[in-house]
């Protein structure tokens, strides 16, 4: 496995050159971050060079990393992390970027590179708001079209903003601000003298 990845990145290093930000091996797996500008050039590279050839996209997912490991985050904070799969080479590559601007968070799609980015880009933006500049039908894919806000975002509130219901009187489903009371739920704490049979 080892010689494998060797290999794997020292391809990645000879073909990428200056548009390797990072790469690092952890864990047994190579993760390759590279800038939102060279983002789409490196997709359509990795896939399309024989001595790489990643003809799949296997995932794409979008990350929120505001108090990543409950530290102050001071670099970008949303990402967008692919993992590539070579049927050729047999190997594999997690393949991540991050959105330059905070405020609105976007990166080029892949879809024209690997079709199967369609619905993981458009779960991307409906859950953490990232923009995909190029999707053809970047719409929401799991909250309702008129859902406010992206729920997977870590400032999103626990209980949403607006609750739906379907009303008898008008016949249809109506939108209302939430109408439970924030709490904030802390598990009970057994204490008895013998619980578990311990003593």
């Amino acid at each position: 496995m080892t010689q494998r990845l060797d290999k794997l990145q020292a391809s990645l290093e000879a073909l990428l050159g200056t548009q390797v930000q990072s790469l690092t091996r952890r864990l047994g797996e190579l993760t390759l971050t590279v800038t939102s500008a060279d983002y789409a050039a490196v997709a359509q590279t990795l896939r399309d060079d024989p001595t790489v050839k990643f003809e799949q996209l296997i995932d794409l997912c979008g990350v929120d990393y505001a108090g990543y490991q409950n530290k102050p985050w001071e670099a970008a904070r949303y990402a967008v992390v692919c993992h590539l799969l070579s049927v050729t080479h047999n190997w594999r590559l997690r393949l991540k970027v991050f959105a330059a601007d905070d405020d609105l968070p976007s990166v080029a799609s892949v879809n024209d590179i690997w079709s199967a980015a369609n619905w993981f880009e458009r779960e991307a933006f409906d859950m953490y708001g990232i923009v995909f500049e190029g999707h053809t039908d970047l719409r929401r894919i799991l909250t309702d079209y008129g859902f406010i806000g992206h729920p997977m975002r870590k400032d999103f509130p626990v209980s949403g903003h607006v609750e739906m219901r379907y009303d008898a009187e008008r016949g249809r489903v109506i939108y209302q601000p939430v109408t439970i009371e924030p709490r904030e739920n802390v598990p009970r704490v057994v204490r008895e003298d013998n619980y578990g049979g311990l003593h």
